[in-house]
């Protein structure tokens, strides 16, 4: 059983109220501290902690998990009121930053292989997506009717292949028909997701006739090496 397998088994399991041991027991592991770690961020109920306490019969244990319990509540919302700070901080994009974020984008994820001169990008995370969609709109003045789009999911996925396209149409504004055909990746699946069922793959957009844009994004993305001082 691979270790997301067991990660997600066991967070389902602390979420019905069972202990870190029992947990291990279960998936048959020796040591709980990858438990521990997994499950860190699920809080127990008063009840299920009532219940933890008395199978230990002990009143100090049923001490220790509320101390634990309150510990892991302080971390939670830490976590948040950073969260929080962080959106405030990005504050409102403006054409600039926009112009700067979607050249640090492509940097990191489009086609910049030299002898190239697509302009293509590949990701699986929609907001990344929409993102650099806007920026080739915008920044770019990229028309719709020059995207290409393309799909690229597991085939253990091929009997959701219409509604994944469908999605991705919707997603983008880019009708079905500006599509190459799906592609099927034949191996084997090395990371588990908790719903696979909304899980879209990864998704390729290319940018016909866009020799011209390629060249200016590198001499973007030169300029950028300049600014933060790196060799070109």
């Amino acid at each position: 059983m691979a270790n997301i397998t067991k990660k997600l088994l066991a967070q389902k399991l602390r979420r019905k109220g069972l202990s870190i041991s029992e947990i291990a027991k279960k998936l048959g592991m020796h040591k709980s501290g990858s438990i521990s770690k997994w499950c860190r961020d699920i809080v127990l109920t008063p009840k299920q902690i009532e219940k933890l306490a008395k199978k230990q019969e002990s009143g100090s244990y049923k001490g220790r998990i509320i101390a634990v319990e309150k510990l892991r509540k302080d971390r939670l919302k830490e976590v948040e009121l950073t969260r929080r700070e962080g959106i405030n901080e990005i504050g409102k994009l403006s054409k600039r930053a926009l112009f700067i974020s979607g050249v640090a984008m492509y940097w990191s994820e489009g086609e910049t292989y030299p002898g190239s001169d697509q302009v293509s990008f590949i990701n699986s995370d929609p907001k990344m997506i929409l993102f650099i969609l806007r920026w080739f709109r915008e920044i770019c003045k990229v028309p719709n009717d020059k995207f290409s789009l393309q799909i690229k999911i597991n085939k253990i996925h091929q009997y959701r292949i219409k509604e994944i396209e469908n999605y991705w149409s919707k997603l983008t504004g880019i009708p079905l028909n500006q599509f190459t055909r799906t592609v099927l990746i034949k191996s084997e699946i090395k990371k588990a997701y908790p719903n696979p069922n909304i899980y879209y793959g990864t998704l390729r957009i290319l940018v016909h006739q866009g020799t011209k844009l390629r060249r200016k994004i590198n001499g973007w993305i030169e300029g950028l090496k300049r600014v933060i001082k790196l060799p070109v």
